[in-house]
């Protein structure tokens, strides 16, 4: 399908990240967008102020005459009534992945995969090619701090694509070029085991880049090369692309970039953590490939304000550091924390951890545990169950029970503020997908 041929488009979860970006970019290229979400998030206030047109209330009678076209996310249950009603009208619906992917069909796209990574490579990818005077369109998880959207609009052909694994979702897109910055077990309620997920999804997502393009995998990753597709690994100390001499240096990362052709220097890089030196490197590695210049690669690197929830800085003082990560999945916590360790040797860390998914919580119970057990002090709260109802026995305390720390405690979301009053922390670092950001305010004025 045309998506510049649609005049009026309907979306069913308007709010979510993914869905927010393309009503965004529909909204810019002058098509009427209208939608439904069951919560007037700062997102939906934001596509309101747009000119958008969202109602809050599952009533059918809401749904706008002469719509073209209908997009919706898998999040929205079978039993709501609308999805009931438009799944039984003659009007095309299909899921964001598909649309995106039309989008996407007739542009020269670099796509961002993996189970973690992707959001944060995505946004640097953003800022160095739009430093580079690549005016790309970028669809992104998360919104990028430098342009405070997680659609940032371009009129080049070259878009960038977070390229999503939940639901195969990232079979629709055809890419110019691709990285992969992870293939961790994750999702297993879509793909079962770990060997599925790399071999009906990332295997799968790789062969659908176009030929004569590109794949850049993270060092540790073992794909098979697809048919007429070059592929090449990055990482740090690696033998084809990598990233030497990384340092941490008044409170920034140095290093250097090496693909054999291009060798820079202590590049400066604002974000903390080895495994975001590994992002930097991938997207420093798509950008060449559409000529983005090194003085636009330093500028852009120095520049780049991360992602909001991506190791965000809340509170940075000489003796209280507070940051907010989105991590939910125990690699993730382990490189949020060892991110923090190596910023602040020897300081006090404390965590708050609120599990996200029943499924994910009961299948990485000991991962979790694992990673929490880095830290001097680990807070859990309960579970964010998000799409899913509870399963049996599973619950913050199924951690808890595993972990060896002897400075832990498990307390409820409510009393998180009350319970940073007046409390003595020196780094604090607050984790989770669910809606554990929604204390992050609270937090901060408590520390305060």
């Amino acid at each position: 399908m045309k998506v510049s041929k649609l005049k009026n488009v309907y979306f069913l979860g308007i709010g979510g990240i993914g869905m927010s970006a393309i009503a965004r970019y529909m909204h810019n290229i002058g098509i009427q967008v209208f939608g439904y979400d069951k919560t007037r998030s700062k997102l939906c206030v934001q596509l309101e102020k747009l000119g958008m047109k969202i109602h809050y209330n599952e009533d059918v009678n809401l749904i706008p005459t002469n719509i073209d076209l209908v997009v919706y996310t898998p999040a929205i249950p079978d039993s709501n009534q609308e999805k009931k009603y438009l799944l039984k009208s003659v009007i095309p619906m299909h899921k964001r992945a598909e649309v995106l992917g039309w989008i996407t069909k007739e542009k020269k796209t670099l796509a961002v995969a993996g189970t973690h990574g992707k959001t944060t490579t995505s946004a640097i990818l953003t800022h160095l090619l739009k430093t580079g005077g690549v005016d790309c369109n970028a669809f992104l998880g998360g919104i990028a701090s430098n342009y405070k959207s997680n659609f940032v609009a371009g009129k080049s052909k070259v878009v960038v694509v977070e390229a999503d694994e939940y639901d195969r979702s990232f079979l629709h897109l055809d890419p110019f070029a691709a990285a992969i910055t992870s293939m961790d077990a994750d999702h297993l309620d879509i793909y079962q085991d770990a060997k599925q997920m790399k071999s009906s999804g990332f295997a799968a997502f790789s062969r659908k880049i176009n030929k004569g393009g590109h794949l850049f995998l993270q060092d540790d990753l073992q794909l098979r090369k697809p048919i007429g597709v070059s592929k090449r690994h990055y990482g740090i100390e690696t033998k084809e692309i990598r990233a030497e001499n990384v340092q941490v240096k008044n409170g920034y990362f140095y290093f250097d970039y090496c693909d054999g052709k291009a060798a820079w220097r202590d590049l400066k890089f604002t974000l903390p953590g080895i495994h975001n030196v590994e992002n930097a490197v991938a997207a420093i590695s798509l950008a060449r490939l559409v000529k983005v210049k090194e003085k636009d690669v330093r500028k852009a690197l120095s520049t780049f304000k991360g992602v909001k929830r991506r190791f965000e800085f809340i509170i940075r003082k000489k003796d209280l550091t507070y940051i907010d990560d989105y991590a939910h999945h125990p690699t993730e916590l382990k490189a949020a924390i060892k991110a923090a360790r190596m910023l602040y040797p020897g300081r006090k860390l404390t965590g708050v951890f609120q599990p996200h998914l029943y499924s994910r919580t009961k299948d990485f119970k000991k991962g979790f545990a694992r990673a929490l057990d880095l830290l001097d002090e680990a807070i859990l709260i309960p579970i964010y169950p998000a799409r899913e109802k509870p399963i049996k026995g599973v619950t913050s305390k199924t951690i808890f029970d595993l972990m060896k720390s002897k400075s832990k405690k498990i307390i409820a979301k409510k009393e998180l503020v009350k319970f940073f009053t007046n409390k003595k922390v020196d780094v604090l670092l607050s984790l989770g997908a669910g809606d554990i950001n929604t204390e992050v305010q609270g937090i901060k004025n408590a520390l305060k």
